[in-house]
């Protein structure tokens, strides 16, 4: 069933793109969407809910950030994504974000956090069960949720801090991307005076909550050292964090493994899974052993 499942999407492949593809094939029962929930005044200030069916008591939130070199994408896109982590057993949100040339930087990042306020204060009224909240993202969206785990000046305004997201999960993500070279990237994160203040590898002080940094090695709009000097940079000052390079992957198929014809393939829904659930382990031990002093 899995070949029959492979074989059909790259046949469809030819005829339209493969998100839509992974979108159209992905199963519609297991959760609940509650779709277009505003979390701000603006038109692309909207978001996604995705409930499990079986969601109990202080069920883990995931919300994702798309990818899309921070000018194209849509929440609506994500269904395939959003089910591979219901399926888990995870609520879900995912947020639109303005995007350039409409807006530049940190507009963008400053969503995000407005995204992420919504979560932490309405998202327990409207789902009882919401615990606690995790957040991750592609490519640049992977960037939006780094500078907001990284860099508490984007949650602070909001009233809100790193300390309290449980994890941040970086799909092939760009966190040390200078020199900027592309024209529209010195315009969009411009100018050259602020090229720096982008950077989510310059706000590393080692107090970050757990990080989960994947790529792969034959990614080439991406580049691995991304994550791996970001590894490095947080294990130094102390902070955790888990890095997993997989052989042979590219920009797309990481993300695209989550389509349930392809999540066989590789093993980051595994990958993702196990770090939600030996964070949470980690977390309870701690509470735990502070009890007991």
């Amino acid at each position: 069933m899995r070949m029959i499942g492979l074989s059909a999407l790259m046949g469809l492949l030819a005829g339209c793109s493969a998100q839509n593809v992974a979108n159209t094939i992905t199963p519609t029962g297991g959760f609940t969407r509650t779709a277009g929930i505003d979390y701000g005044d603006l038109p692309r200030q909207k978001l996604d809910v995705y409930v499990p069916d079986d969601a109990g008591p202080e069920t883990p939130v995931v919300v994702y950030f798309y990818g899309g070199r921070w000018s194209e994408g849509e929440r609506q896109g994500y269904k395939f994504a959003a089910q591979a982590l219901t399926s888990r057993g995870y609520i879900v949100v995912v947020p639109d974000y303005r995007l350039y040339p409409s807006v530049r930087f940190p507009a963008f990042v400053e969503d995000g956090a407005a995204a992420v306020k919504w979560v932490l204060e309405q998202l327990p009224g409207r789902v009882s069960q919401a615990g606690p909240v995790f957040l991750m993202g592609h490519s640049a969206g992977a960037h939006i949720a780094a500078m907001l785990t990284l860099d508490p000046t984007y949650l602070r305004p909001a009233g809100h801090a790193p300390t309290e997201l449980a994890g941040f999960i970086g799909l092939a993500g760009p966190y040390d991307f200078l020199p900027l070279e592309a024209d529209d990237l010195r315009d969009m994160f411009g100018p050259p005076e602020r090229f720096p203040a982008s950077q989510p590898i310059n706000y590393v002080d080692g107090s970050n909550p757990p990080l989960l940094l994947l790529h792969g090695d034959a990614d080439q709009s991406v580049y691995p050292k991304n994550s791996r000097h970001l590894a490095q940079k947080v294990s130094q000052a102390g902070g955790p964090v888990s890095l997993k390079i997989y052989e042979g992957l590219g920009h797309i198929r990481i993300i695209g493994n989550l389509a349930l014809p392809l999540r066989w393939t590789s093993p980051q829904l595994e990958d993702i899974d196990a770090f939600i659930r030996e964070t949470l382990a980690d977390r309870l031990a701690e509470q735990g052993a502070g009890a007991r002093r």
